[in-house]
Order: C-alpha cells, then sequence, then structure tokens
C-alpha cells in the first residue's frame, strides 16, 4: 500500500483562523479522471484495432498517465475484457498503487458476447467492452440499459470508491447509426440517459459520470436535436469538464464533434483537457481535474 503524507507549515504568530478560503482548501481533495474510447475492439480503421493485450494495455496506460496530475479513475470504451487483467498490472507496477478495474462485455441481441476482433497472433481478446478503472479498491455494479432489440446490448458501469464518498459511472450508449438507435427522435440514446442519471446517484457520494455518450452538447449548434434535449439533464445535474460559463458545449473529441463527456459535481471541475495529439483512436481522450468537498464540521 502505498500513501502520501501532507505537511502543512504554521506560522509561530497567529493572528486569528485561517480565512475561508483556506478552510476552503483543506476540505477539498482532488481527482483526476479520463474517459477515452480507445477503437480497440472491431473498427479496423483504428490502430489499437487486433492489438495484443499488451500493447493494448501499455498504450492505455501510457496515455493515463501522460498528464502531470496522475488518474484516479479511468473509463473506457471498445475496450477488450481478456486485457483487463493486463492493464491492471502494468498500472500497479507503473504507479506503485494497487488498482482495481471492473469490465463489462457487451452481448449481441442473441445474448452471446460481442466479441473484439482476434490480435494479429488470432488469438482472442474477449468481448468488446466498457471499463472503469480505479486506484485502490472499489465495488463494481453493471446497470443495464434501455437497448435496441435488434442490436447490442448497453450498460453503465458503476465504481463505489468509499475512502472518497465518490460514485464513478462510466458507458458507451447506442450510436445513430442504422444499425442502432436509428429510429427519428433517438428514442434509445434518450431513455439510456435518463437510467444513467437515475443509476450515477447515491446518497453521501459524490457523482463522477461520463463516457462516449454519442450525442452532441445542448448548445452545440450541431447533430440531432432530439439527442441534444437528451443530455440536457446532465448538464442540470452537473458541471461537464469543457463547459465554460453557462454555454452547455465544449471542445471536440471525435472529428469536429464533441461525443465524449466526463460530469461532475457543480462548481468543482479545476480543469479540462483533450489530448487532440492522440492519433490511437477514432476518439480523443479526455482529462478532468476536479475538486471534492468535504462536508464541513457540524455546528
Amino acid at each position: 500500500m502505498v500513501g502520501h503524507v501532507v505537511m502543512i507549515a504554521a506560522s509561530l504568530l497567529v493572528a486569528g483562523p485561517p480565512p475561508a478560503s483556506a478552510r476552503a482548501d483543506l476540505q477539498e481533495t482532488r481527482l483526476s479522471v479520463m474517459t477515452w474510447n480507445v477503437c480497440a475492439g472491431t473498427n479496423s480503421g483504428c490502430r489499437l484495432y487486433r492489438a495484443t493485450t499488451v500493447e493494448l494495455a501499455e498504450h492505455i496506460g501510457r496515455q493515463a498517465l501522460a498528464r502531470p496530475a496522475e488518474p484516479g479513475v479511468i473509463f473506457l470504451q471498445e475496450f477488450c475484457t481478456s486485457a483487463t487483467g493486463t492493464l491492471e498490472l502494468w498500472l500497479e507496477q507503473r504507479t506503485g498503487k494497487p488498482w482495481t478495474i471492473g469490465s463489462w462485455g457487451l452481448t449481441a441481441q442473441d445474448g452471446t458476447p460481442y466479441a473484439c476482433h482476434p490480435d494479429r497472433l488470432g488469438r482472442p481478446r474477449g468481448a468488446q467492452s466498457i471499463a472503469v478503472a480505479v486506484a485502490g479498491e472499489a465495488a463494481f455494479r453493471a446497470h443495464p440499459l434501455p437497448s435496441p432489440p435488434w442490436y447490442v446490448r448497453r450498460a453503465a458501469l458503476c465504481a463505489d470508491l468509499p475512502a472518497l464518498a465518490v460514485r464513478a459511472c462510466g458507458t458507451h450508449l447506442s450510436s445513430g447509426g442504422v444499425l442502432d438507435d436509428r429510429q427519428p427522435g433517438a428514442p434509445y440514446r434518450t431513455r439510456q440517459l435518463a437510467r444513467l442519471a437515475e443509476v450515477a446517484s447515491r446518497p453521501g457520494y459524490r457523482t463522477i459520470v461520463g463516457g462516449d455518450l454519442n450525442v452532441s452538447p445542448p448548445d452545440s449548434g450541431y447533430g440531432a436535436a432530439a439527442g441534444r434535449r437528451a443530455v440536457a439533464p446532465l448538464y442540470a445535474a452537473y458541471q461537464e469538464c469543457g463547459q465554460r460559463g453557462p454555454r452547455r458545449t465544449g471542445g471536440w473529441t471525435r472529428e469536429g464533434k464533441k461525443l465524449d463527456y466526463l460530469f461532475a459535481p457543480k462548481g468543482g471541475v479545476r480543469g479540462c483537457h483533450v489530448d487532440r495529439a492522440v492519433t490511437l483512436s477514432d476518439h480523443k481522450p479526455v482529462y478532468l481535474d476536479v475538486g471534492l468537498r468535504r462536508p464541513g464540521p457540524a455546528r
């Protein structure tokens, strides 16, 4: 177990209690989060397609650790279940901390696993999945989401972090393609987002929720209007990583549009970054730095 020590130096001449801003800082815990659709499963146009589990773990791990603030939570989409243990070990060896990873494999309409294509040596890589990686201990639960009966089943994967009183939920929602949520009005994504908002909330816990939502921001001016309306309740309940002021939009994450999101408690976003230099996937990773305020002492 690797820990850290915080040292606070105090002057010998103390005129009174610290200002309110300083007391608030002492009650805030910082958490860094990354979300990334790694495009590793079935899309032959992506560089991680047919990558080995070792290659997949190393590329994801290096990307996760590329920012100055080491992540405490990682959301992945289009991951492959067979790389779960390899990624967990890679992160533990590089950070010196224990990690816990939950991975939920998508299923086809008949209930069979929606398989990642084999690696370049023909070895199976498990099912295409969503994953949540957590530095430390966590309890995971998958929550099925309403999904078109003619295509793959979707879910939200939530991790409860009792040490931080945080619930972190990652997902990959249906797309608007002809094989998926193809009907006018985005009916399945609308229901998926409503269910996501329900399962992401837990009394006494702070919520971090995100992933590849396959809709455009409400004030973006692009994408289907139904999808923009469907994600609006999350903006009402939380602050999105790339949001600036009241305008509900953010920097693009795939081909000029924003599809990837990280929502945090309102007023908690301390930084947001989209790494557009990444070319391993058709999506860009998004990084969130959030300040989690601890409840003040009882009066």
